[in-house]
């Protein structure tokens, strides 16, 4: 099938997938038991909070959504109060469950829940009295310039990534931790008395939900310890080696247990509220939750999520991979029992949908992120502009943090349309270096691109990214792939499903594939041109500017 290359005003229309590929068989569903089980989910994300149930079959059922105060005090810094996530998810299993009962249901129907949180935002609290001491670093913060250069300049600097799958950045938990304990009074005087409670916001949560200091309840699964740089990637344990690195005595600092991303017992119940007694069966860090969610369970899988950041994450199977290439390793999920963790490579973009709030925020572009493409679609091109939209630095592959936001290619005929799509056009830029460095790391090129999350929703985005990739782009109908992962997790451990070939037919109604329609040379030609502005913005910051005050 060809599709004509789209032209201003046009949005591209991807095809069903059915017409380009036949479904698999496979495990058939018993459609008429599984309407009658329902899993809660907690995704818990960077800017907003929902509470979705879902039926057996992975439909959503109801969904409340809260969107939640984001803190810049100083520039590049991202904080959020602790307090207001626990607040709302309260408030989103509160409308959920009460539309859930409106549609004739008993709140008992819900078999467990599932939560799924923005991962490396780090949380820190008085372990006695559960109460925060500092509000939470969130994963885009910047502030650690500083603190991760003198790091690097240590002796073992470069020999973590061969232990825990992740190089020395301002991204993973543990550089948050120390800044923390140098810059926080109330934090280091935790640490030394012993009352200093870490841990990342899945963490946060369970306990709160279980009812705190009574219960106790203080675990983390692997997902979000190997983003913490705490953890041994191999024995998905806590690593003493990289706890001395980072000048941490296990004795004064309380870490959570480590447990699997699916159990039926670690995870406790709510404690309080309409949910009150319901277990809490499934954790996941919100990428490995989309893995899931888009049934990423065999080798050389992968799932791209469009959300504040853009993630993307390859299945490699039961062994780490250590990128040579920029590329994280991490655990894909862990479901416990005889099976072992599942490891993934993963390229982190930290601006996707919040370059287009900026567009809409800082701005004035547009009132609604959502109507990005419509702007886009104004023009025929980018009109050579290319965006960098380097706000927190480069993530993967680049690892650049020295660089700033920057347009090349403006002139007096820019429009705000070529802006926009050259807003659009970096995360797919940034998605091809990705797909390119986990070719090299694995050896495999990959066939087809599963995306979820809210940029996908623009058929010009996704139409654009598999023309710069070169391969289809697979898309859902049903993109709330992050909060079924976490869904599946718990409904695992309570044996709603006990097989991952049961899964190979959930939230397949209605999928839709972008296929390239345009040539090698001109897709090249275009990345080629976003490489030599990525060179262009490096070393904007100078080593005076450690904390991009400037």
């Amino acid at each position: 099938m060809v599709i004509e290359k789209a032209s201003a005003a046009v949005d591209p229309q991807p095809i069903p997938k059915e017409e380009v590929q036949p479904s698999e068989g496979g495990h058939h569903l018993n459609e008429k038991k599984l309407k009658k089980f329902f899993i809660g989910s907690i995704d818990q994300g960077t800017t907003s909070t929902r509470f979705i149930i879902f039926d057996g079959l992975g439909e959503p059922v109801v969904m409340h959504q809260i969107e939640f105060s984001q803190m810049y005090p100083q520039s590049g810094w991202h904080e959020h109060d602790p307090e207001e996530i626990v607040k709302s998810v309260e408030q989103c299993i509160e409308h959920a469950t009460k539309a859930f009962v409106n549609l004739g249901h008993d709140v008992s129907e819900i078999k467990a829940v599932g939560i799924t949180n923005q991962r490396e935002t780090t949380v820190v609290w008085d372990k006695n009295t559960g109460k925060p001491l500092h509000n939470t670093i969130a994963w885009p913060d910047t502030r650690t310039k500083g603190l991760v250069r003198e790091l690097k300049s240590q002796d073992g600097a470069d020999e973590l990534q061969e232990v825990c799958g992740l190089p020395l950045s301002t991204y993973p938990s543990s550089v948050k931790l120390v800044w923390l304990l140098k810059n926080v009074d109330a934090v280091r005087e935790a640490y030394e008395e012993g009352r200093l409670a870490f841990g990342t916001v899945d963490t946060w949560l369970l306990y709160k939900l279980n009812g705190g200091p009574e219960r106790n309840v203080y675990v983390t699964d692997a997902t979000n310890a190997s983003r913490t740089m705490f953890m041994n990637l191999y024995t998905c344990e806590y690593d003493d080696v990289l706890l001395e690195f980072f000048g941490l005595d296990p004795k004064k600092l309380n870490l959570p247990k480590i447990v699997p991303s699916s159990s039926a017992e670690h995870f406790g119940s709510f404690a309080y509220g309409p949910l009150k007694d319901i277990r809490i069966a499934g954790c996941l860090g919100d990428q490995s939750a989309a893995l899931v969610g888009q049934q990423g369970f065999t080798p050389g899988s992968a799932k791209n999520t469009y959300g504040t950041g853009c993630f993307l994450l390859y299945n490699v199977g039961e062994k780490p991979v250590i990128s040579k290439h920029g590329l994280l390793a991490t655990v894909a999920y862990d479901f416990g029992g005889n099976r072992k963790p599942v490891y993934a490579l993963e390229g982190s973009i930290a601006v996707a949908g919040s370059g287009v709030k900026f567009l809409m925020n800082n701005m004035g572009f547009i009132r609604d992120s959502d109507k990005v493409g419509e702007l886009a679609r104004t023009v025929k091109d980018n009109g050579g502009c290319v965006f960098v939209t380097a706000f927190s630095g480069l993530f993967a592959p680049y690892w650049i943090d020295d660089a700033k936001g920057t347009i090349f290619g403006i002139t007096q005929h820019t429009e705000r349309g070529h802006i926009a799509r050259a807003t659009l056009e970096a995360t797919c830029f940034q998605t091809k270096a990705i797909l390119d460095a986990m070719e090299r790391d694995s050896g495999h090129k990959l066939a087809q691109l599963a995306v979820d999350g809210g940029m996908s929703k623009s058929n010009l985005c996704m139409q654009t990214q598999a023309n710069v990739i070169g391969i289809p782009v697979e898309r859902p109908a049903m993109r709330e792939t992050t909060a079924l992962g976490a869904a599946i997790a718990a409904g695992f451990a309570v044996n709603i499903w006990k097989e991952f070939d049961e899964l190979r037919e959930i939230n397949q109604k209605d999928r839709v594939i972008f296929m390239p329609n345009i040539s090698k040379e001109e897709s090249a030609k275009m990345f080629k041109k976003w490489g030599r502005a990525v060179e262009m913005c490096r070393g904007w910051l100078d080593a005076d500017e450690q904390n991009g005050e400037f």
